[in-house]
């Protein structure tokens, strides 16, 4: 089952469009989004909310429409913005309660056991917390009424290595559960190569792929070298290049390349700067 599925999905603002962009986000997987900034990515998942409304286009969240639906479909949604949309005044125990009183299947136990595990202190006011804590409580508060999906927009960003891996632990942990999904919007791009599924990359409004990771990664390949030597390489194989100073460098798909040929595995980002600049 999906647990997202974007359809043909158009948002026009003054100086800016959402294009048209098709996509799905299956059960049991995590979905890297990826695009720089302004490219759109949070604009998509205040669409799948509601917070904005969309010109044309459908979508959908476990095969029910997002308005039609809307009360049911939050419900089973966590969301966790780049920053904590809550009084800065609030501990996260009176947070708790709050959050009680909204989700009927608010969770406390476990909301507690989630603040012990990631060492945020209960009865400190949020506004003493660093960026670091700050983000755990947000996907703390997300987990806390038990969800299917989660909706996270640039949840590592300006966060430390050991907390971006607690929170990385965090998520394979929610994924234990099969009918569980994540939508992932980032531009810390190695945190994606570490969990991630599926690779969704949107570049000014429009959608350049949507396909599994491990076919990206391993079914490209990049070949450098001079000009003179690039002869080896099959024309219709190449998907982008560019120009270095020792010669040329080609994003190309191994299954057109001689299996002889020494070929680097990209990266996600190397995959992003080809698409963007690169392409033929």
């Amino acid at each position: 089952m999906n647990a997202i599925e974007v359809k043909n999905v158009t948002k026009q603002f003054k100086k800016f469009r959402l294009n048209n962009i098709s996509f799905t986000v299956e059960s049991g997987t995590i979905a890297g989004f990826i695009g720089q900034n302004g490219a759109g990515k949070s604009t998509t998942i205040k669409l799948m909310l509601n917070l904005l409304k969309k010109i044309d286009g459908d979508i959908l969240l476990f095969g029910k429409d997002h308005i039609e639906h809307e009360v049911e479909l939050k419900a089973q949604i966590g969301v966790v913005f780049d920053e904590l949309h809550v009084p800065e005044s609030f501990t996260p125990k009176e947070l708790d309660v709050l959050y009680g009183d909204v989700y009927p299947t608010w969770d406390r136990p476990y909301f507690d056991g989630l603040l012990e595990q990631l060492d945020v202190p209960k009865y400190d006011k949020i506004k003493t917390m660093s960026k670091g804590t700050k983000m755990k409580l947000a996907l703390s508060l997300a987990l806390g009424h038990r969800p299917k999906l989660l909706l996270l927009d640039e949840p590592t960003s300006g966060l430390d290595p050991i907390v971006r891996d607690e929170v990385l632990s965090m998520l394979q942990h929610f994924m234990e559960q099969e009918d569980h999904a994540i939508l992932f919007s980032s531009h810390i791009t190695t945190d994606l190569e570490k969990i991630a599924d599926t690779i969704t990359f949107i570049h000014e409004g429009e959608i350049l792929f949507s396909e599994n990771k491990d076919d990206l990664l391993y079914g490209y390949g990049i070949w450098k070298g001079t000009y003179e030597e690039a002869k080896v390489i099959p024309n219709h194989s190449i998907i982008g290049k560019r120009d270095y100073v020792f010669g040329i460098e080609y994003l190309v798909l191994r299954e057109f390349v001689n299996p002889v040929i020494e070929l680097q595995k990209p990266t996600i980002d190397d995959l992003m700067l080809f698409f963007v600049k690169g392409r033929k």
